[in-house]
């Protein structure tokens, strides 16, 4: 293979690998949006329990989907790593979100759903609209 191949291939890698990335994002987004909607549901229905529970789970697997595609951007992907700490994030906030909807401790369950979905907005427009790009040699100003 020559060198143009080669970092052709890496590109197309690349891309691949962002747009997963970029995608499992936006998923985690919306499901934490749903959870949002659901819990209004839990108010006022009675079936809002059950599509809150089925909500939590899909939530907790686009978190993971999360994780996995952010070491995929790295790794393979040639991508930094630092979105792996994001995905890692999430997760364990996803974990405690779990823990505290099931303790049934709602002071805290929905200022920590909120703080995610408002993070999960941000994640999504820095992986949507890109990083504000450093210096050549890697240092800003």
């Amino acid at each position: 293979m020559t060198t143009q191949t080669t970092t052709a291939t890496a590109m197309v890698r690349t891309t691949k690998a962002a747009a997963f990335l970029r995608i499992s994002v936006a998923l985690q987004t919306l499901t934490i949006f749903l959870q949002a909607v659901s819990a209004g549901l839990l108010l006022s229905s009675s079936h809002g329990e059950l599509l809150h529970g089925i909500g939590a789970r899909v939530m907790y697997g686009a978190s993971m989907l999360y994780v996995l595609a952010a070491v995929l951007a790295w790794r393979p992907g040639g991508g930094p790593a630092r979105p792996i700490g994001y995905a890692s994030g999430f997760l364990v906030l996803a974990s405690v979100q779990v823990v505290l909807g099931i303790a049934r401790v709602p002071s805290v369950h929905v200022p920590l759903g909120v703080l995610m979905f408002g993070l999960s907005v941000l994640a999504l427009a820095h992986h949507t609209m890109g990083a504000p790009r450093g210096r050549a040699d890697g240092s800003r100003r």
